[in-house]
């Protein structure tokens, strides 16, 4: 195993184009079609699911028992709730975001007749009209709604443009990558993390290293309403690393720096070997690490395991600050995951007892006492 560069300029260039493709969980499509072709100009095999979900493959020694990582391409948005008689919208969120920072976002509205730009605003809006009803009014998804820039001030208006109940809502990134490697954004969840995944496996094919076993990167599409990786694995994949966001804040263990390495979150411990095997790759190949646990927190590993898929799982995480809401990470984390993931590609299998589904307790590992 070798420590692989990592090519910063590639890496952030393609952040940039992801977090400029609208993807809120259930209108994946574009940036479906964009992951695509980013593994197609790398020269690296896939495959889709029925809803878009990839499985790219990388060929190792031995195809058995073979190795996931993944991140998802979903992000936060919103939804059409209601078609209001003053021409604005009432919106739902799609996925767990607050709608304190809802308020104040430019957004696009996909509509059957085209796209249109708008803005979301709490109902009273107007210092000059409502002076202090402005910082009284609560701070809910109920209080929020969406002005459409074009002429539309009835329910006519709306019906006209071909706005309807159930329309999706993006909500715009408005990236900043600034020279200090600071990186400013909504939906860094997780498109950092999809970035990191695809630098990785170009660092490992600019190398020419040869994989000891089979590694399937995944790419995702719903992990933001709870069902991630629950359909796009199969029997043969004995281990799988997440790859997503840690929760930088006051009571936290996770940085802006380095790997966060998660032991465990709502959904309970991650698998003890495979994440001692990530913790052992950090300190031997000197990558900055730190341990959390996250309590408010699932990921695409908490999918595939509810999904009856009997695998190992841990997950690893760039630390990002006001997750789900105006975020923010930096470089050193990014370069410093896509590190990590380049070797765990390079590692050995941690039990070849897991290419079977059952076998008998010969192989079988156990935990110091």
């Amino acid at each position: 195993m070798q420590k692989l560069p990592i090519d910063q300029t590639y890496v952030l260039k393609t952040l940039v184009k992801l977090l400029r493709i609208p993807s809120p969980s259930g209108y994946t499509d574009r940036v479906v079609h964009f992951m695509c072709h980013q593994l197609e100009q790398l020269g690296v095999d896939f495959e889709l699911t029925r809803r878009g979900a990839i499985r790219a493959n990388l060929k190792g020694r031995q195809g058995s028992p073979d190795r996931a990582i993944v991140a998802h391409l979903d992000t936060l948005g919103a939804m059409v709730k209601g078609l209001k008689s003053n021409g604005r919208l009432e919106v739902v969120p799609v996925g767990h975001w607050n709608a304190r920072f809802a308020e104040g976002a430019r957004v696009t509205l996909f509509a059957d007749l085209g796209s249109y730009r708008g803005t979301l605003l709490p109902l009273k809006a107007s210092g000059h009209t409502f002076a202090g009803e402005v910082d009284k009014q609560p701070s809910n998804w109920g209080n929020i709604e969406m002005r459409v820039d074009e002429k539309c001030h009835d329910l006519q208006g709306l019906l006209r443009l071909g706005i309807h109940v159930g329309d999706y809502i993006a909500i715009d990134p408005q990236p900043d990558v600034m020279e200090n490697g600071f990186i400013v954004s909504r939906h860094l969840d997780d498109k950092a993390g999809v970035a990191v995944l695809l630098g990785a496996v170009k660092a490992v094919l600019d190398a020419g290293v040869e994989l000891p076993v089979d590694c399937h990167p995944l790419f995702t599409i719903s992990e933001e309403i709870g069902s991630g990786a629950s359909a796009i694995l199969h029997g043969d994949i004995a281990e799988m690393l997440t790859l997503d966001n840690g929760t930088t804040a006051p009571g936290q263990n996770s940085r802006e720096y380095g790997v966060t390495v998660c032991m465990a979150d709502m959904s309970g411990p991650f698998d003890y070997h495979l994440t001692r095997r990530i913790l052992q790759l950090c300190q031997e190949f000197e990558i900055p690490h730190q341990r959390d646990i996250f309590r408010y927190y699932r990921c695409d590993s908490a999918a595939a395991v509810e999904a009856g898929n009997d695998l190992r799982t841990a997950l690893a995480t760039f630390g990002v600050d006001a997750s789900h809401g105006w975020e923010r990470i930096h470089w050193n984390a990014l370069e410093s995951l896509a590190q990590l993931v380049a070797l765990y590609m390079q590692s050995p299998p941690l039990y070849d007892r897991d290419r079977e589904q059952r076998g008998p307790l010969p192989g079988f590992p156990t935990m110091p006492g």
